[in-house]
């Protein structure tokens, strides 16, 4: 919502663009199916697009509006969904503007309990978290889609229903000049919250829904406080709720607090414009201020009990609904959209078998359960749903000023990317559990710094990569082999050699560790080799190498069967 008097795209930074209706062929009489379509053109559905674009497929892109989503609705942007903006090439802009950071305050009623410190050092690219207003999210991924030669962004154009047949997917689209339908072999539905391809399909999202209202307000006010996260548990600004505070980039502020009673009453203006001066005394901020926006905010727990229904694939919050504490929601609609569209892309180009699309369900789903058992500890610590949580949280939170084994029950849970420990698509070998640290199978990457400016994610390419560690050379031309072997027919396989003592080759990228800080951290040694997919998810570790089991353990990353 907007003050009295303003248009929904008013605001008091950002300058909202416009985006022409360009009529299709469909509209001149072609007739053309498309590999892919994607309902939505928020922050996941470009980022699914951009994935699939870079892997040249061609991709239509639709949504009912003629410019971006209004307001500053998800603003936290994880380390993790960095390194994804950094592989799909557009971070630079979202570095510049974005604020890192790794702190956050906790309060109960005044006194400060906790300040939480996320794991950060020199061996990091990115912060753990970046605040920016998902204006600037949507408006820096559109440009780079409409760039892209791959990708036809087509703006007002509004789904109004859909078929689902065995081979392909027919979209019945309204746009200003006429209707017409578009055919597609594959759908990846990203068009939020209130789906109409999930309407349309007649599924339902399953779980619960909190009795809890939060609303979200921007206001624009100068201010030196740090890019900290606060949480101010029985604020007495505001007769004992909960309050979140964070900065935006453009002196941008928000502030997240609960409400109780009616939600007409809690949206009225002058409702809202007292709370927020109520809290900005409570804070000692006593400069001018101005209203930009707000939203009332329920949390809930639901999701799809299968994200794909035949050639249709829900992502984000088409998929699942998640509550927004420990920044979760955008950050899985991102891993949502990466984890589709690469194995999309696979069986598109025949790279794959079509199974492998039924890794993405229990990977995705695996990560939404995992979202609702954390996040929902969250929203019942921040949102008491009972009389005895209340107690119970409060006793808690009064021995965290002095007794340090109960802080931490007083943050919110921060996202983390989701390890795929039991996917179809994991190999687990005889040698995973023989490792002393490093990533596991199923789990994450982690962009451990190479030398200079130089990361390991800046090595790896569009497809599989291994990583060979070696405490001098040369590469097994066994291993040389049995990669060309698997990279023959599909994209190109990426060997990332991480060498003690340094040497040079033309079959592989050499990355120097002289020091040891990737082996070591990735509990590495001479012979040491990781399996990583394209999404930069471990395949499959072995301590010693093993050439053989490599290529079984590729074959399953594809879609093939364990046995």
């Amino acid at each position: 919502m907007k003050p009295d008097g303003k248009s929904p795209l008013d605001s008091l930074y950002f300058q909202y663009p416009s985006y022409p209706f360009l009529a299709p062929p469909e509209m001149r009489g072609e007739h053309r199916k498309y590999p892919v379509v994607i309902v939505g053109a928020g922050p996941v559905g470009l980022t699914a697009a951009l994935e699939l674009a870079r892997r040249d497929i061609p991709v239509v892109v639709l949504d009912d509006k003629a410019t971006i989503n209004d307001g500053s609705r998800a603003i936290c942007i994880s380390r993790y969904s960095f390194e994804t903006l950094q592989q799909l090439g557009v971070s630079a802009r979202f570095e510049v503007k974005g604020l890192g950071w790794t702190h956050g305050r906790c309060y109960y009623k005044t006194e400060q309990i906790y300040r939480l410190e996320m794991p950060h050092s020199e061996n990091e690219r990115f912060y753990p978290m970046y605040n920016i207003q998902q204006q600037y999210t949507e408006k820096y991924l559109a440009d780079a889609a409409i760039a892209s030669p791959n990708i036809e962004v087509r703006w007002r154009s509004k789904v109004t229903g859909i078929t689902n047949q065995a081979d392909l997917a027919t979209l019945n689209i309204e746009t200003p000049e006429g209707n017409y339908p578009l055919i597609a072999d594959h759908v990846l539905a990203a068009d939020g919250a209130r789906s109409v391809v999930r309407n349309g399909l007649g599924v339902e999202l399953q779980g619960e829904a909190y009795e809890g209202r939060y609303l979200i307000a921007d206001i624009l006010m100068k201010s030196d406080f740090p890019t900290e996260r606060r949480a101010f548990f029985s604020c007495p600004a505001l007769g004992g709720t909960t309050l979140l505070i964070h900065r935006q980039p453009d002196d941008i502020w928000r502030i997240d607090y609960q409400v109780d009673g009616h939600a007409d009453e809690a949206l009225k203006e002058e409702n809202v414009r007292s709370n927020i001066e109520a809290v900005l005394k409570f804070i000692g901020e006593t400069g001018p201020w101005e209203l930009e926006w707000w939203s009332l905010y329920k949390a809930s727990t639901l999701c799809l009990d299968d994200y794909r229904h035949g050639r249709v694939t829900f992502i984000g919050d088409s998929a699942h609904l998640v509550p927004i504490f420990g920044v979760r929601g955008l950050n899985n609609g991102i891993a949502d959209a990466v984890n589709a569209a690469w194995k999309l892309a696979y069986v598109i180009k025949g790279w794959a078998r079509e199974g492998i699309m039924d890794s993405y369900t229990p990977e995705r789903r695996g990560a939404t359960l995992d979202v609702f058992q954390n996040a929902g500890k969250s929203m019942r610590f921040m949102t008491p749903p009972t009389r005895g949580y209340q107690i119970l949280r409060d006793a808690v939170l009064s021995l965290t000023a002095n007794h340090e084994f109960a802080q931490p029950f007083a943050d919110p849970r921060q996202v983390s990317p989701y390890t795929y420990h039991d996917s179809p698509l994991t190999y687990h070998t005889a040698d995973d559990r023989a490792f002393i640290g490093g990533v596991t199978a199923g789990a994450a990457l982690v962009n451990r710094k190479t030398g200079g400016d130089t990361y390991l994610f800046d090595f790896l390419g569009l497809g599989f990569s291994g990583l060979y560690f070696c405490a001098q050379g040369p590469v097994p031309d066994a291993l040389i082999n049995s990669l060309s072997r698997l990279a023959a027919g599909s994209e190109s396989f990426s060997l990332i050699v991480i060498a003690e003592n340094g040497f040079h080759t033309s079959d592989a990228m050499v990355i120097e560790d002289t020091t040891g800080n990737i082996s070591g951290f990735y509990g590495a040694q001479d012979g040491s080799f990781y399996l990583v997919r394209p999404d930069r998810h471990v395949c499959a570790r072995w301590l010693t190498l093993d050439v053989d089991e490599i290529g079984k353990a590729f074959r399953v990353a594809l879609g093939g069967a364990k046995t």
